[in-house]
């Protein structure tokens, strides 16, 4: 692979994400709340388009998929099922002196970093053992050069309760994925939809994780959207590795050809025995390369019957499915493609971000269907009520099909700068000429090319370079 690397860095993201209502820190004017962030107006829209492209294309035009939204709250069982309340941790340690907390593989991550070494360990694949010996082995310390203690499992799931006296709450969690309530709703969906198999069930949703990880942004929070697709089969007559090798190709269309993004900075990374978890056959992370690395976007793993098989004894009710031709009864197998929507997110904030050192602008070249806004109009001077009239006229119309901004503030130079960063394809600014010959000026985004079209021939244009 030729060496690539990354658009830019994670602090050019961070400050353009503030600074054009992308992504604001969570409380800010209280201090802030570690790993938590809010979607500012300019964000928001993007991460809608995400949610809206991918349902649209995993579920809506697909005649084997169906839809769901299950709970944050579920049965607490449901995660005894899972196997999150005994297992669902990250491997940490503790700043000796300042009682901090960090990830020991992100410490060995960055130690690795500073001091290369031949045959670097894979870190997804140690063990609590493996890494204690590392980080003794090499007196790697915390960030703030303290002495750290062993390795320890911290269980990521958040605790609530419901019911308000102490004595009568029962305990519960705020989920941790969102794939169990698709595997807890299965004989629901069953008995309620006339499915055959293969198909699959998705859902989009928040999730929760007592992460405690920093320096990543909006790559890794305490809460986050998932997109989840359990993909159900009988092994016996479906060929898994072609299903899956199926779901593999959709993914990566999806990314590279749906929200446009530059393939050179995707690459397939397959877990090995060790990484992969001990009921899936075969997973594989779909890898991103962001500011600080290469790291996981999208994984997708055959599951087998495992998640089925554990609510059925943890509920004692059956999940089997009937074949309608041969009345054979089962338990299905299933493949899951799985990713962070918030990942999705900071990937496309990545790919776009461009810096146009010849005409000294920052632009974020954003696919069209992702900008949060479609179309700027611009009267050439805000004091002209001749000009504003006309441009209000074109915002007005425009409106009615597209997502536009409206912009009069400062000079016509400052307002094609604060565009290109926030994505906008497309600038249309109506200037005294407008009202003579009825055109306005039209700019393009990614090379600010400018070209003059008739108010008339408008409509034609636009559907043409935003189809």
């Amino acid at each position: 692979m030729p060496d690539i690397k990354p658009t830019t860095t994670l602090e050019e993201i961070v400050s353009l994400s503030k600074r054009r209502g992308f992504v604001y820190q969570t409380s800010e004017i209280y201090g802030g709340l570690a790993n938590s962030y809010e979607y500012g107006p300019a964000g928001v829209e993007i991460l809608r388009k995400i949610k809206n492209l991918w349902w649209d294309f995993f579920i809506s035009k697909r005649e084997d998929m169906l839809g769901l939204d299950s709970q944050i709250l579920l049965h607490p069982k449901t995660w005894e099922a899972s196997g999150h309340v005994s297992s669902f941790a990250d491997p940490m340690v503790e700043d000796k002196v300042t009682h901090k907390r960090y990830r020991a593989d992100h410490l060995i991550e960055a130690w690795l970093e500073k001091h290369p070494i031949a045959n670097p360990p894979v870190i997804e694949a140690m063990k609590i053992e493996d890494m204690n010996k590392f980080l003794v082995e090499n007196k790697v310390k915390s960030p703030d050069s303290n002495e750290i203690n062993e390795v320890k499992n911290f269980n990521l799931l958040f605790e609530t309760s419901i019911g308000v006296v102490d004595t009568a709450s029962q305990k519960a969690y705020l989920r941790g994925e969102t794939a169990q309530g698709i595997f807890s709703n299965f004989k629901q969906i069953l008995d309620s939809n006339r499915v055959k198999l293969p198909f699959g069930v998705g859902q989009i949703g928040k999730s929760f994780r007592n992460e405690i990880t920093t320096g990543q942004f909006v790559f890794r929070t305490l809460e986050f959207e998932q997109a989840e697709i359990e993909y159900f089969f009988d092994p016996e007559t479906s060929n898994w590795e072609k299903l899956f090798k199926d779901w593999q190709d959709k993914m990566w269309y999806f990314v590279t050809q749906i929200l446009g993004v530059d393939e050179s900075r995707l690459r397939w990374r397959r877990h090995d025995d060790a990484e992969r978890s001990f009921y899936s056959k075969d997973t594989y992370d779909l890898e991103y390369l962001y500011p600080f690395g290469w790291k996981e976007l999208w994984g997708i793993a055959y599951r087998t019957d495992y998640d089925l098989k554990q609510h059925m004894e943890f509920s004692g009710k059956s999940l089997e499915y009937t074949d309608p031709f041969t009345m054979k009864k089962f338990v299905p197998h299933v493949i899951e493609p799985a990713v962070g929507v918030n990942r999705l997110f900071l990937m496309v904030l990545c790919d776009a971000y461009y810096k146009d050192e010849e005409k000294s602008r920052l632009v974020l070249k954003l696919d069209q269907k992702l900008a949060p806004y479609q179309l700027a109009v611009f009267p050439l001077l805000k004091n002209k009520e001749e000009l504003v009239a006309k441009a209000r006229e074109v915002y007005t119309a425009l409106s009615k099909e597209y997502r536009v901004s409206w912009d009069e503030r400062g000079n016509i130079g400052k307002r094609y700068l604060s565009q290109d960063e926030l994505g906008t394809p497309y600038c249309l600014t109506i200037d005294f000429e407008t009202l003579e010959d009825e055109a306005i000026t039209v700019r393009q985004r990614n090379d600010a090319s400018q070209e003059r079209i008739k108010l008339a021939d408008l409509e034609a244009y636009l559907q043409n370079v935003l189809a």
